[in-house]
């Protein structure tokens, strides 16, 4: 599969030898691929391909697949069959450049726009180059077979990703499909979710589905012991066990969820912070300065598009950030080790930027700013007189909101309690015009 970072160069790659074909042909560039059909096929095979389906794969020049799916074509399809090679995403805009001007379909699992190579084929062509025709998907299969309204439900795709992925998605009550790579993945559901306090969750998993020999298993997470086929989907229904504290996505989790040497933001002001940092899907954060990453952690654990990389000084403190990114399901969350701001060039432009530490660091300020486009937010926290200073010039020559937050918590006075003050934050918030 290629991953979102590829998908550029490939796609740079893919036109410019299309287009050169095209050149050599006297053919236009849009006319190169144009034939290209992505079919979804599910695991009935041939059978279950609708009639304008299996047209198009009858008239193929080429067949594109894997062997698995390659197999369910009956043999009186006379197409040249090419097997997905390994690794994919290195070989793939050269597989397809070779198929200029022929007749080629590429087979897919049910709906080839799902986690699949529809999607991908889309990226790197564009629209009007790929025609898809999707079969039933394992997510429509598996909710029929479940009762399970599919907007009702929540579907986590973990093909070649980190298992990390689902943590975000585990709450009370909540229904989810996890999409795998294999017949191991239903086993480390259920081994993270005992693991975070879900061990009465309810895991069913469908093997085959839409096959003669579509199988089922149920289970909970604790008590998972079902050997199952690779080609399955996990259905969870999320319990939780007693006395476990559900970690929302909204800004502020409890601080002792996250590793730390006490360069931390705490949990109150967190949230502050976060909601005037505004998250929204498909942004970029910097957070400069991010001693145990939990801005731009929870940044990410926003929503699944949101992006953050975490600029650390310390390589003790960055492989903390990595460890509670991890844990807390962020696992794409980026860190750099590096001063700011020398490090900071290096970076794609950022949409929002948290200066956490470093504030009196000369030239910081400046190139945080900078690099913000219009309409782009910038956030700024001190607890010094000194960086205090740095955030007031600044309030003072570009505006914005300059608050200061004073938390007490309740703690015991001998047999009774009294209110104990944390040391007071200044922030300053400011949208770019």
């Amino acid at each position: 599969m290629l991953t979102a970072h590829m998908v550029p160069t490939a796609r740079r790659m893919l036109l410019g030898s299309a287009d050169m074909h095209a050149a050599e042909v006297g053919t236009s560039p849009s006319a190169v691929g144009a034939s290209l059909v992505v079919v979804g096929i599910g695991a009935d095979g041939w059978d279950g391909l609708a009639p304008a389906a299996r047209a198009e794969v009858e008239r193929a020049e080429v067949l594109l697949g894997s062997a698995r799916q390659l197999a369910l074509v009956p043999a009186s399809i006379e197409a040249e069959r090419v097997p997905w090679p390994t690794p994919l995403s290195q070989a793939l805009p050269g597989l397809i450049e070779q198929q200029a001007g022929r007749a080629t379909v590429v087979l897919a699992s049910g709906d080839p726009m799902l986690s699949g190579i529809g999607a991908t084929l889309t990226r790197l062509l564009g629209r009007d180059r790929v025609r898809v025709l999707p079969a039933p998907s394992s997510v429509s299969l598996a909710c029929a077979r479940l009762g399970w309204a599919i907007e009702e439900t929540e579907v986590v795709t973990l093909v070649g990703r980190p298992l990390e992925l689902l943590h975000p998605h585990v709450h009370p009550g909540r229904r989810l499909l996890v999409l795998g790579s294999g017949a191991g993945t239903p086993a480390d559901v259920a081994s993270l979710l005992a693991a975070r306090g879900y061990g009465p969750s309810v895991v069913t998993v469908l093997g085959n589905l839409g096959a003669a020999n579509e199988t089922a298993h149920t289970g909970t997470a604790a008590g998972w012991s079902h050997a199952v086929p690779a080609l399955a989907v996990t259905a969870v229904e999320c319990r939780a066990d007693p006395g476990t504290v559900p970690l929302p996505t909204v800004p502020g989790l409890p601080d002792e969820v996250y590793e730390s040497d006490g360069q931390l933001t705490k949990s109150d002001v967190r949230a502050v912070t976060l909601a005037r940092l505004a998250p929204v899907p498909g942004q970029l954060l910097w957070d400069v300065g991010a001693g145990s990453g939990s801005i731009g952690i929870e940044w990410m654990r926003a929503h699944p598009s949101c992006r953050a990389v975490a600029v650390e000084a310390s390589a003790e403190r960055a492989g903390r950030i990595t460890r509670n990114a991890s844990r807390l399901g962020v696992p794409y969350l980026r860190v750099l080790v590096g001063r700011a701001p020398d490090v900071l060039e290096q970076l794609p432009g950022p949409d929002a930027v948290f200066i956490g530490g470093g504030l009196t660091t000369p030239g910081l300020p400046e190139a945080c700013w900078d690099a913000l486009p219009s309409g782009g937010r910038l956030v700024a926290n001190a607890v010094t007189v000194e960086s205090e200073a740095v955030l007031a010039k600044w309030f003072g020559r570009v505006g914005g909101a300059l608050v200061r937050i004073g938390v007490q918590h309740a703690e015991p006075v001998g047999r009774f309690t009294g209110w104990k003050p944390a040391m007071p934050v200044t922030i300053w918030s400011v949208v770019k015009p």
